[in-house]
C-alpha cells in the first residue's frame, strides 16, 4: 500500500493513537471536562477557557502538546485544529463555530504532479491576546496575527495582521482598524 510505504508503520501507528484520542475528546460532552482532558493529554490551556465540541488532524505530528491556549479564551463549536505544526492563542482569544487553523499544505504523495509547484510545508499559527475570529473563517499555515484585531466570518486569512486589524474577505485584507484595549 502506497500510503504504508511514503508514510511508515510508526506514522500508520501514531494515526490509531491519535484517531482514539480524537474519539475521547468527543467523548467528552461537557466543556470542563473537555478541557481537562484535552490539559491532560498534553495541550496547554488556560484559566477560565471554553472549549466546545473540536475537531483535531495531524494530531500525529506534534500531538496535544503543540497546542497552546490562553486564559479565558472561548472555542466554538466545530473548530478544526490542525497540528502538523504548533498553534498558539494568545489570552482572551474567541473563535465562532466552523473556524479552521491549517499549520501545514501537503498536495498528495511525494511523486504527486503539483508537488513541484506547491511543495509540502508546515509552520506554527500565532493569534495574539484579545483576537476575534468569526464564523466559518480560516487561518492557513504560518499566519500571526497581532493582538486585538477582529476577522471577519468566512474570511481566509493568508497573510499576517498587525495589531488591531480588522479583516475580511476572501483572501482576507485589511479594512480598517480596531480600536485599542484601554
Amino acid at each position: 500500500m502506497k500510503a504504508l510505504r511514503e508514510v511508515g508503520l510508526l506514522r500508520i501507528w501514531r494515526f490509531i493513537f491519535a484517531s482514539f484520542t480524537n474519539w475521547l475528546v468527543r467523548m467528552a460532552l461537557l466543556p470542563p471536562l473537555r478541557k481537562s482532558l484535552i490539559s491532560w493529554l498534553g495541550a496547554r490551556i488556560g484559566k477560565e477557557t471554553v472549549i466546545l465540541p473540536v475537531e483535531f488532524i495531524n494530531l500525529d505530528r506534534t500531538g496535544l502538546k503543540g497546542l497552546s491556549i490562553g486564559d479565558e479564551c472561548y472555542i466554538g463549536a466545530g473548530v478544526m485544529f490542525d497540528l502538523a505544526e504548533k498553534i498558539n492563542l494568545g489570552k482572551q482569544v474567541t473563535f465562532g463555530p466552523r473556524v479552521t487553523i491549517l499549520t501545514h499544505i501537503n498536495v498528495g504523495y511525494k511523486d504527486h504532479p503539483l508537488q513541484k509547484s506547491f511543495p509540502a510545508r508546515s509552520e506554527p499559527v500565532t493569534i495574539g491576546d484579545g483576537c476575534f475570529v468569526g464564523a466559518g473563517s480560516l487561518i492557513l499555515c504560518g499566519v500571526k496575527i497581532g493582538a486585538g484585531s477582529f476577522i471577519a466570518a468566512g474570511s481566509v486569512v493568508t497573510k499576517g495582521a498587525p495589531p488591531n486589524s480588522v479583516l475580511a474577505g476572501v483572501p482576507a485584507k485589511q479594512i480598517d482598524t480596531a480600536d485599542p484595549p484601554p
